[in-house]
């Protein structure tokens, strides 16, 4: 994917919806910007390009912005193929929006590029390669647990950060007493034995529609099901994470 020569690209972590998860770093390297691109994911999902404008609006008006549509990603040959395809058109679309000479070029990540975001892999596949600068943000995973005002990890244990994918298909992680549990669009958390597991979940973490639930799994799962159906056909798309904890 052609980009131009000299170009900087600035990931710039946002937080999860709560415009004061911005940090000053991430403020001045907006203000920094020739450049901010801005994704365009449909009507559906329009009031995630919203915030991105909202953001831009209060820190940096002056800076010019530009937008690229998402590309939909297929899975017609299975999961992971359909994701570096996916991948290769999202390269493909920000090398069509970024006009020539532009300099540095911003891209606002929803939570932090570094957990379970592509970002840094699409950015990979720009030729010439540019000079990427990373500022970090409050993750999905740092909203949650304050959101309910829980430690993520028990004392002195570890926690396996894993995907509902992966969950459903390989069960409880191995050797982890907590499971932090990402795009999940199932509800993963049903194909578990709900006997002694708690879960912290939450749903659009961070916006003013935030929606939070916890208890045992086998009282807590079933609303939380219900829920996050209701929640996704009312706004037409949800975005949720939760924390599991065995009992030793």
């Amino acid at each position: 994917m052609r980009t131009r020569r000299g170009m900087d690209l600035i990931l710039i972590g946002i937080g999860t919806g709560d415009p004061g998860h911005l940090t000053r770093a991430a403020e001045s390297a907006l203000r920094s910007a020739d450049l901010v691109l801005i994704p365009d994911k449909g009507a559906d999902k329009a009031d995630l390009a919203a915030l991105r404008d909202a953001i831009c609006d209060a820190v940096a008006s002056d800076v010019p912005r530009g937008r690229f549509a998402v590309p939909e990603r297929r899975a017609d040959d299975g999961y992971l193929t359909g994701v570096e395809a996916w991948h290769d058109a999202l390269a493909a679309a920000w090398s069509a929006a970024i006009p020539p000479g532009a300099g540095r070029v911003a891209l606002l990540v929803w939570g932090d590029p570094s957990l379970y975001d592509s970002t840094l892999r699409i950015a990979a596949r720009l030729r010439p390669a540019p000079r990427i600068t990373v500022i970090p943000g409050i993750t999905a995973l740092q909203a949650l647990t304050a959101a309910h005002a829980v430690p993520l990890n028990d004392l002195g244990a570890p926690v396996t950060i894993t995907t509902g994918r992966r969950l459903r298909d390989h069960g409880w992680p191995r050797g982890a007493d907590r499971v932090a549990v990402m795009l999940d669009g199932d509800c993963a958390f049903r194909t578990l034995d709900p006997a002694g597991v708690t879960i912290w979940w939450g749903a659009y973490v961070g916006m003013d529609r935030q929606m939070l639930d916890h208890g045992p799994l086998a009282e807590a799962g079933p609303r939380i099901a219900e829920a996050r159906a209701a929640a996704r056909a009312r706004h037409g798309w949800i975005m949720d994470i939760y924390l599991l904890a065995r009992a030793a």
